[in-house]
């Protein structure tokens, strides 16, 4: 197993890698028909909505137990709306552990990973969604909730909440987070 999480950028993901990540994430997240390979895809979709700034490419924290991914968790670059003005974050997701696997810190190994670029100035914030059940986890590393209303403008209907969990929360955090409306001009992630 790896030592520490790898971080790999969207853009520079081998095939094998992102078949690997996808086969994780369809049997955390089964879905019929929706394969590993179904799921890989996704990286490339976004890599498309990439900013086009190097600093903010997309990317993949993972743990490795020889070719197989066993942790996963990846940021992707958002432009929100605010009432102050557009905002830059990284949106956390596809967080997860093997099965078999979990409950020995691996997704807390590749969240404080992923966390960890935010802290040295990739983006100011990043926002997620979660679990109530989850939620603890998220507050012990230093995440707090987001009580804005949260829309996509994007959508048939934007004034519904984009995220499919119950809880949106931010990381870290501190001050600085906007009042008012966000728009993730997008659907959730």
């Amino acid at each position: 197993m790896d030592e520490a999480p790898r971080c790999c950028l969207h853009t520079d993901l081998p095939d094998d890698l992102a078949l690997a990540i996808g086969e994780l994430k369809a049997k955390t997240w089964p879905r019929p028909g929706v394969d590993g390979a179904k799921r890989a895809e996704r990286f490339r979709e976004v890599i498309a909505r990439d900013p086009g700034r190097a600093e903010l490419a997309s990317r993949s924290f993972v743990l490795m137990d020889g070719p197989r991914v066993i942790a996963h968790a990846a940021l992707e670059p958002r432009r929100l709306t605010t009432d102050a003005g557009p905002l830059w974050v990284m949106g956390l997701g596809g967080v997860c552990s093997a099965p078999g696997l979990r409950g020995q810190g691996l997704g807390k190994r590749v969240v404080q990973a992923a966390l960890a670029v935010i802290d040295q100035g990739l983006a100011p914030f990043s926002l997620f969604q979660t679990s109530h059940a989850v939620q603890p986890f998220y507050e012990k590393l230093g995440a707090c909730l987001v009580d804005n209303p949260l829309i996509d403008s994007t959508a048939e209907d934007p004034a519904a909440n984009p995220f499919w969990d119950d809880v949106a929360m931010r990381y870290p955090a501190g001050p600085g987070w906007p009042a008012g409306q966000i728009d993730l001009n997008g659907p959730g992630y």
